[in-house]
């Protein structure tokens, strides 16, 4: 059992990181740095190489080229070590069905060399904590995807690790399951838990992520906040949808002002780039008004995924080849 690493020093320290499978290159020299008590998420297509990054850091593969640290140590020359002071759940629970949820439990805590009645407790005190004690001693093989996504990060918390790697954890899950394992991370840093997320979803990141990283064909493209990143791709975008009949052209002329940049206008839909976010919706209707152009409806867009990747990368998230690799 760890403590955490402490804020502001490196949980995650990367330089220079290659891996490649056969002619895919799935990672191309990736360097990063998490501190100790922050979230980093990783966002990218699958594809992209996080999958690899994660595997490598938590040293199921190695490296090509290059160094990782993980709470000081080196993932290649002490593995075992590093193994002892991190935890993984991935986008599959890795758990036997054919046993119940503590017996899972006790059974990674035993593997950790804790006795069974110090495991055992470990186990009940996690299964309280996921909201799973109704099903403690069922098998496996009976619970819904989020319970067994709920069971295997219940799982790499046995140890208590003071840096937990999370690939891909809400995939599949409903919205209901999203939210509640969003809530689960959140306790975990306010414990002081460094947490390193994969994960397709923005709003995801947005929500948890101290600062986003962006990947893709096993390149890092881009880092920083949220907000940062949302800036590189136009912020908040302004859609004026006109009435029928409705001048564009006069449309265009009232609302340039409020554009970073030259609206665009295609059929009855005018688009911009807001260069202020706040009541842009009641000035672009003064603006209009004044102007005589009659407005069907109007809206504020944040940035998504694809427009992240779309602005960056020049295409959307897709499939790749990765994980066939």
């Amino acid at each position: 059992m760890w403590g955490s690493v402490e804020n502001g020093q490196s949980a995650i320290s990367v330089s220079g990181l290659f891996k490649a499978f056969g002619d895919v290159q799935a990672l191309a020299g990736v360097d990063l740095e998490v501190a100790g008590g922050a979230v980093l998420g990783l966002l990218g297509p699958n594809g992209a190489g996080k999958t690899t990054f994660v595997r490598i850091l938590t040293t199921l593969l190695k490296p090509d080229a290059g160094t990782a640290r993980v709470a000081g140590l080196d993932v290649v020359e002490h593995a075992g070590e590093v193994r002892e002071r991190i935890g993984l759940a991935g986008q599959y629970a890795a758990v036997d069905e054919n046993l119940t949820g503590l017996e899972n439990l006790t059974m990674v805590g035993r593997l950790y060399g804790s006795s069974r009645r110090v495991a055992k407790a470990r186990g009940r005190e996690l299964i309280s904590r996921f909201d799973l004690a109704d099903a403690a001693d069922r098998p496996v093989k009976t619970y819904s995807g989020g319970m067994r996504r709920k069971l295997d990060l219940a799982a790499a918390l046995v140890a208590k690790p003071p840096v937990l790697f999370l690939d891909e954890p809400t995939t599949g899950l409903d919205p209901r399951g999203r939210l509640g394992m969003w809530d689960v991370i959140e306790g975990l840093v306010a414990e002081g838990t460094t947490v390193l997320l994969t994960t397709q979803y923005l709003d995801e990141a947005d929500r948890l992520a101290d600062t986003i990283a962006v990947i893709d064909h096993g390149r890092l493209i881009a880092q920083g906040t949220s907000d940062e990143l949302k800036d590189r791709v136009g912020g908040e975008r302004l859609e004026v949808k006109l009435d029928e009949g409705a001048d564009r052209e006069a449309a265009v002329r009232a609302l340039a002002a409020m554009a970073d940049g030259a609206p665009a206008a295609v059929d009855g839909l005018v688009t911009f780039n807001v260069r202020e976010r706040r009541g842009a919706i009641v000035e672009a209707v003064k603006r209009l008004s004044e102007a005589g152009v009659g407005v069907d409806d109007l809206a504020v867009r944040r940035p998504t995924l694809d427009d992240v990747f779309l602005s960056l990368t020049g295409h959307a998230a897709e499939e790749g080849d990765e994980e066939a690799a």
